[in-house]
Order: C-alpha cells, then sequence, then structure tokens
C-alpha cells in the first residue's frame, strides 16, 4: 500500500510539474546581473543536486535499486525527489554540479534539460547549473548545452564571464555575488562570492595517460584575477570590510587532493568508491588554498561518496548521488546537499558579514531524513586570514 501511495504521489508531482514547466518556458530568465541577497533571517541556503544523468522521463529505467522498486522507477523517480527537498527546504539557490543529463540515453538534449531542470523551474527560486562529463554525449556540444541553459527561467547560469569569454577553457565558468542582508549596512556588498566552473569531461592528452579531464591553467587565472577583485570590492568603501568575503566552489570532478581522504579521516560521510580525478594535477587546490576566501569546494562525479574533509583548511566536499538513472548502490538512498551560510549578528541588532558555513544531506527516503550536519567554517575559530592582493 506504501508503494501503491508513492508511485501516485509522484505520478501527481510529475504531471503537475511538466504543465508548469511547459508554461515556464515561455517566461523570461532572471536577468544575470541580478543580485543574489541573504534573507532577514540573516541565512542564505543552497541545495547542491548532484548527477540527475537524467535521460527521457518515464522511459528511462533506474539503476542499482531494490528489487522492490525496479518495476515502477524511472526518471521521474528523480523529479518527484527534487520536488520533495526544495519543498522541505526552500533554498535561495538550487546548483547542479553536472551530468545533469546522461547524454548516452538522452534522445534530444534539449527536451532532457528541459525536463531534468522543470521542478527547479517549477519553484521559481534562482538556480545554476555546471557540466559534467556525460552532458554533452548527446545533440548538444558543451557549448551548446551552457547556450541553451542560459535561457531558461530563472536561471543565473553564465556560458563564460565576458571579460575572460576570449581566453578561457570550457563552458559555464562565472561567478556569483550574495549581497548582506536588506536594510543592513552590507546589503550592496558582496559578502560570500560562488564560484561556478567547468571541469571539463575527458583528457584530450594522450600523453599524461588521464581519462578525465581537468580545470584548466586559464581557468585558474580568471578565478585568481576575480578573487582579488572582489576582495579590492570588499574592502572599498562604503562600509569597507577587513579579509575577504568567504567563497564557496562548485564543479563536477573532483581534485586529486580527495584522494587524501579514506574512512579513517572523512569529517562526514562515506568513501564507498575510487576517487575518479583526473591523473595529472593542474594545480587548482594550491591556487584555492593560496588565495584562501573559498572555505568549501563541492562536486559530484563520484556517485557513492558523499564525504567532506578538510585538507589545509579547504574542505572537499561531495553531493551524493541524486539521479535514480545514475548508478549508485541498492539500498543506499539517493541524497542531496544543503548548505547554510549565516551572518553575524552586530550589537545593534542588524546582519554583518559571515559567521559560518554549515552543511547536512536530504535522503530520498519517507522521511527526507537529515544525516551527516556539520560545521564547515566559523569566522571566529578560524580566525581572519588576509589573502595577498
Amino acid at each position: 500500500m506504501a508503494d501503491n501511495r508513492r508511485r501516485r504521489m509522484i505520478s501527481l508531482i510529475v504531471s503537475f510539474l511538466f504543465s508548469v514547466s511547459l508554461s515556464c518556458l515561455c517566461l523570461a530568465p532572471i536577468p544575470a546581473s541580478a543580485h543574489l541577497k541573504f534573507g532577514v533571517n540573516g541565512k542564505f541556503k543552497i541545495l547542491q543536486v548532484a548527477d540527475m544523468h537524467f535521460a527521457t522521463g518515464a522511459t528511462t529505467r533506474c539503476e542499482d535499486v531494490l528489487p522492490s522498486q525496479t518495476a515502477h522507477c524511472s526518471d521521474l523517480n528523480t523529479t518527484a525527489f527534487m520536488s520533495r527537498v526544495i519543498a522541505a527546504e526552500k533554498p535561495d539557490l538550487i546548483v547542479f554540479t553536472g551530468d545533469n543529463i546522461f547524454g548516452a540515453d538522452a534522445i534530444d538534449a534539449k527536451k532532457s534539460l528541459n525536463a531534468a531542470f522543470a521542478p527547479a523551474i517549477a519553484s521559481k527560486i534562482p538556480w545554476v547549473a555546471v557540466l559534467g562529463n556525460h552532458d554533452q554525449e548527446s545533440t548538444l556540444t558543451r557549448q551548446g548545452l551552457m547556450n541553451h541553459i542560459v535561457k531558461l527561467p530563472n536561471t543565473l547560469s553564465q556560458v563564460n564571464p565576458p571579460e575572460a569569454a576570449h581566453y578561457i577553457d570550457g563552458f559555464g565558468n562565472y561567478n556569483l555575488q550574495v549581497h548582506g542582508a536588506a536594510d543592513s549596512s552590507l546589503q550592496n556588498k558582496s559578502v560570500l562570492n560562488l564560484y561556478l566552473l567547468d571541469s571539463g569531461d575527458y583528457s584530450k592528452v594522450d600523453s599524461l595517460n588521464s581519462k578525465y579531464d581537468w580545470i584548466k591553467t586559464s581557468q585558474q587565472f580568471w578565478f585568481d584575477r576575480t578573487s582579488k577583485r572582489l576582495q579590492k570590492e570588499y574592502n572599498a568603501k562604503p562600509n569597507p570590510q577587513v579579509g575577504s568575503a568567504p567563497g564557496l566552489a562548485f564543479f563536477h570532478i573532483p581534485l586529486p587532493e580527495f584522494w587524501s581522504f579514506d574512512s579513517t579521516n572523512t569529517t562526514k560521510g562515506v568513501r564507498q568508491e575510487p576517487i575518479s580525478s583526473a591523473t595529472t594535477n593542474s594545480g587548482f587546490f594550491t591556487t584555492l588554498v593560496t588565495r584562501g576566501d573559498v572555505k568549501s569546494v563541492f562536486v559530484g562525479h563520484d556517485h557513492v561518496n558523499d564525504f567532506c574533509g578538510e585538507l589545509k583548511g579547504l574542505n572537499l566536499c561531495y553531493g551524493g548521488g541524486f539521479g535514480y538513472h545514475a548508478y549508485g548502490k541498492a539500498g543506499w538512498e539517493r541524497r542531496a546537499r544543503v548548505v547554510v551560510v549565516d551572518l553575524n549578528k552586530k550589537s545593534n541588532g542588524s546582519w554583518g558579514d559571515v559567521k559560518s558555513i554549515r552543511t547536512w544531506k536530504r535522503l530520498d527516503d519517507e522521511h527526507l531524513s537529515v544525516i551527516d550536519t556539520q560545521l564547515l567554517w566559523n569566522s571566529s575559530a578560524k580566525g581572519l586570514v588576509v589573502p595577498r592582493l
């Protein structure tokens, strides 16, 4: 009986979302210049969705689920899970960290993307996406995918930053600024910076013997310049601040430094498969640590890893596999990562700069269980490190 009720609920949710998404697709997207802001509660919440692997919808079967789930499980379970977790968490931003569609099984990339993002579009919550290694295996190139994504409603995604479009590698490199709370002294200043990058798909350099791609020198150059510019703006009048606003980075393929963690030294979560990073190290971890503003990196790619680990002051976190057409582990629930950034409260009761960064995961079980709540960064505990400009 419970399974029947769940199937009926999924069917109703998907039917509603399909009709809503069709009507939404004619709406204009959010302007790229629009600023994200902290809420009046002093919080900014991000929902990370990793590896949906969406294909054709109801006809696409699930991978690695329990025998009792097999007969009625499809892409629509992914859609229903997203709708449930959005309703439960009410995030301020949804971040899709690649392999949004599984290109090999997606007959029409545009239709698959539209269906994959439909719950986010229907929610009218701002959302962004980067690409994984499977998105381009259907009917669109990586550039074509991003060109389509940026035209969808409610997205703040960008193909590439205008100032770097002539030199930067990949498609889907951009920065988002999150301003302080309304009516605070920092309402017109970015107090949290989000960096989204294209980690590529597969290596094009045979001599390096690496299956997967990596974040290139041109992207690191753009990140370094952007980080330094944002620090200058943070330090500038009016209301000059000390140091750098904290940052978060989102991309698909993990850095080689994720190999530093196993069951003995992860802070929360599990490692259940090898780290599928590039075998060559492009140095992006060192670039991030040297700048010092990014406090956490969030990736996907390895679906049954969902751990966070801290190395040299930088948190390296997996989202955990979200999609039902992606490989997984039967009985190990699909999951999403939630990241909450909290502001300091001043003595006069107004909101100030960032105080802390917390995270937890939501499971696609009957209760949308919350697990692995943890503090990733705290301004008072870590002290203030001023990056060199």
